[in-house]
């Protein structure tokens, strides 16, 4: 298998998003809520703070005791979507048992939400109405694209059979739709899906979002194939994909391994996305400044 660098499709991205930023006539700030001091919630914040900060984006810290009521911690939501020059707002999660997470999500203002799990955003975004869509579904879009295939005419996109495996929120529903919208046909497996086995071996690309840690091994998969996995298990202290990937090595192929693959191309598609929020809040502030002027 060669190995997709998904830190180098990262690096491109923000690359092109801080020339981006650059040429914007204001500073955007992006946010992460942050309840509680889980030490892995914490460190994937300190994470995008250092990216935002590193492509010209202001972060603002919101950090609250995990004892905070879910009423309390709303009223603070619903400031933030009033801070100046606000263009994205997330949740960490996961939040503290106690908390609706539908409810507080749907907190943040459906224009700011750039992780796209508020329900009005979805909507929006299943009926093709926002730039927004999930990070984690642009990411595999992302890697996909950076194959080339459609510049190759003997393998192009739709003349390859894709399987996308799961049907979650971040990365399988969002991915279909995604695939959708650009006419192509993906087949959609979940467990509930039978002969998943013989659609998997047929596959030509298959884009894996299940969470069930090496799942998908080389009895499976046919030689050439194109695996994204943006599927995390957690184990033995570590994290692993829904690829074995020590089965499928050896074959021949394209896949994103993890860590280090679809999880850096995240980052910098939700990043991406605050810099969408930010280009059309740019007219409305030019306006608002020749008011006041």
């Amino acid at each position: 298998m060669e190995i997709i660098n998904g830190r180098t499709i990262r690096d491109e991205i923000l690359t092109n998003i801080k020339k981006e930023v650059s040429l914007l006539d204001f500073t955007p700030v992006f946010c992460d809520v942050l309840v509680g001091e889980d030490p892995v919630s914490m460190q994937y914040v300190r994470m995008k703070n250092k990216t935002a900060e590193s492509v010209g984006i202001k972060f603002h810290n919101a950090i609250f005791p995990e004892n905070i009521s879910m009423e309390d911690l709303i009223q603070e939501i619903e400031k933030l979507n009033h801070l100046e020059n606000i263009c994205g707002i997330i949740v960490q999660l996961p939040l503290p048992k106690h908390f609706d997470v539908k409810q507080i999500l749907n907190s943040i203002d459906p224009n700011l939400d750039v992780d796209c799990l508020g329900e009005e955003t979805k909507e929006k975004f299943y009926k093709g109405e926002t730039n927004l869509a999930s990070p984690a579904a642009l990411a595999c879009m992302n890697i996909l694209d950076s194959l080339n295939l459609d510049n190759n005419l003997s393998a192009t996109l739709k003349t390859r059979k894709i399987v996308v495996l799961g049907q979650g929120e971040l990365v399988g529903k969002p991915v279909t739709a995604l695939l959708k919208f650009r006419n192509l046909a993906p087949e959609i497996l979940t467990i509930q899906s039978e002969n998943k086995e013989e659609a998997v071996m047929q596959a030509d690309i298959i884009i894996s979002g299940m969470g069930n840690g090496k799942y998908i091994n080389s009895s499976m998969i046919k030689q050439g194939v194109i695996i994204i996995d943006a599927g995390t298990t957690e184990e033995n202290g570590g994290v692993v994909g829904d690829v074995d990937f020590e089965s499928v090595k050896d074959m021949s192929g394209f896949i994103s391994p993890v860590p280090g693959g679809v999880g850096p191309v995240t980052v910098a598609c939700l990043l991406n996305n605050v810099l969408e929020v930010a280009k059309h809040l740019t007219p409305a502030l030019s306006l608002e400044k020749e008011r006041e002027n």
